[in-house]
């Protein structure tokens, strides 16, 4: 097991109440030993002009993704904070409804530095797309 913060999925969204997260319709659904996922609607507020997916809405579920797993895996939330530097995306394939829904697992955790993976994929399993986010783990101020 690699959390070091002990929060079950209610306490996850109450993470992310009042933001971007929130008004994308993202959900935390699931938390094993070493992946965090959540789902995103594929409608109105995540789609672009010409009815797909919007990529920045699969990096926002990616970065949401990311920030939130290093942060259930820092051990002093009153010292420490996790904060991106970096996030990539690789489009695969297109969506127009329904949802998708990303999985996050570790490249590597550090006491400074953290690498995730988000596998993004729709409902018929297919990839929609691939990140990567590096993490930087700072003192709160």
């Amino acid at each position: 097991m690699i959390w070091k913060q002990k929060l079950d999925l209610s306490q996850i969204a109450q993470i992310s109440k009042a933001s971007l997260s929130v008004h994308l319709g993202m959900e935390f659904t699931e938390v094993g030993p070493d992946y965090l996922e959540a789902t995103m609607p594929v409608d109105e507020r995540t789609r672009q002009p010409f009815g797909l997916l919007h990529g920045g809405a699969s990096v926002a579920l990616a970065e949401t993704l990311g920030s939130v797993a290093a942060l259930l895996c820092i051990e002093n939330l009153d010292e420490q904070v996790p904060v991106g530097v970096e996030i990539n995306a690789n489009h695969l394939n297109s969506v127009r409804s329904g949802k998708v829904t990303g999985r996050c697992t570790p490249i590597k955790i550090g006491r400074r530095l953290h690498v995730w993976q988000i596998d993004i994929r729709d409902e018929r399993d297919r990839p929609v797309c691939v990140s990567r986010i590096t993490i930087a783990i700072v003192e709160r101020r």
